[in-house]
This record gives C-alpha cells, structure tokens and sequence, in this order.
C-alpha cells in the first residue's frame, strides 16, 4: 500500500508518494490551491492514480510544540480531505521541513526561479520520508 505526503501551503499544496512497500518518498508535483477547494479533487485523482492508502499531512508546529492558526489550517484541510478519500488522514510534525528543503536546493546551487518550483515537492517528500522511517523503527 502506498502512502502520501501533502506539504499544505496557501499557494501551492507539494505531494509525494511512497513506493509498494512504505520505504522511501517520491516528489509527485505540486497542486495550486483554489478558491472553489478544486485542489482536493485533484489529490483525490492522485490518491487513485497512485493507489494510495493512507494519507500524510505536514502539521507545522510551533518551536515550542504549540499548535498556532497555521497548524489550525491544516488540521482543518486534513479533516477535509479524510471526508473526501475515506481514507486515513495522519498529522505529521512538519517543523524545519521547509527550511530543510531550501537548505539543500541552496547547496545545490539550484537557481531561485527552480528552487520555488520545487521547494514544496520536496517539503512533502520530506515529511513522507520522516514518517516512513518512524514506522519502520517501531
């Protein structure tokens, strides 16, 4: 069964997906959000394209473990989107991912125009990854 990280932004929502087995995390693309909420349409094709099981959303914390009005945006977007595929739904500690992210595009000398292309793709790989290596070292 494969899973998917959703990296939820205002803008731009960065997906990726796992291989068969849980074990590692692909950057799919990235979804424009919108204003009539299309964007969960175009999740649940993904979710069906990719035959998807279960669903990860980054939550952005606080330093402090606090939950502020972002976590709250995407505690809401997850509720929607378990509403939508019937499927599970987890909440993902996200914090520094982002950051991560455009750390290593830097040291790859990606240029500014690629690195915001990319950077979401590659924070929603991120938060699938961290979750698949936490299960696999239960």
């Amino acid at each position: 069964m494969r899973l998917m990280g959703l990296d939820y932004g205002d803008r731009r929502i960065g997906v990726a997906v796992s291989d068969p087995f849980g074990w590692t995390a692909q950057g799919v693309g990235v979804v424009e959000t919108r204003r009539d909420g299309g964007e969960l349409d175009i999740i649940a094709a993904l979710v069906r394209e990719h035959e998807v099981g279960e669903v990860v959303v980054g939550l952005p914390k606080n330093m402090n473990g606090t939950i502020g009005p972002r976590g709250e945006i995407c505690i809401a977007f997850a509720q929607n989107l378990r509403e939508k595929l019937n499927l599970p739904v987890h909440l993902w500690d996200e914090r520094l991912t982002t950051v991560s992210a455009e750390r290593t595009l830097l040291e790859a000398d990606i240029s500014r125009k690629k690195r915001k292309q990319v950077v979401d793709k590659m924070a929603a790989t991120l938060i699938l990854q961290n979750y698949l290596d936490s299960k696999t070292k239960r």
